[in-house]
């Protein structure tokens, strides 16, 4: 398989906008942790286990992410210097963590969807 020096680079735009994306769903995060904390009202223990859980995942997702660009970036200097199987070797590479980072969000979103459904029903007592 051959690998131009363009191919990788259409994945920075994409590996950009996922970044931010995971970057404010952290923000959001943390400020819905800061406010649980500065209420002072009982939060549940699955609130809690919730929120780790989903705090781990986006560190996970983040890093994932931030690799899978720096590899693009890696491939885009071996193809360059004319080590054009290794380039797509680390390419390949590139595109897996991205996949990764990929499902990893949707694992992130499926137990934001648990926490909504927990705070419903302490709503519903």
């Amino acid at each position: 398989m051959h690998v131009s020096l363009t191919t990788p680079a259409l994945l920075f735009p994409a590996i950009s906008l996922l970044l931010l994306a995971y970057t404010n769903r952290f923000f959001s995060l943390a400020a819905l942790i800061r406010n649980l904390s500065a209420d002072g009202k009982p939060i549940h223990t699955d609130q809690l286990k919730n929120l780790r859980q989903r705090i781990s995942i986006i560190r996970r997702m983040q890093e994932s992410g931030v690799l899978s660009f720096a590899l693009c970036v890696l491939c885009m200097i071996f193809i360059y210097i004319g080590f054009n199987k290794t380039g797509s070797f680390i390419f390949g590479c590139s595109l897996l963590l991205l996949l990764y980072s990929l499902l990893l969000s949707v694992i992130e979103i499926r137990i934001s969807v648990d926490a909504l459904n927990i705070h419903l029903e302490e709503m519903d007592k």
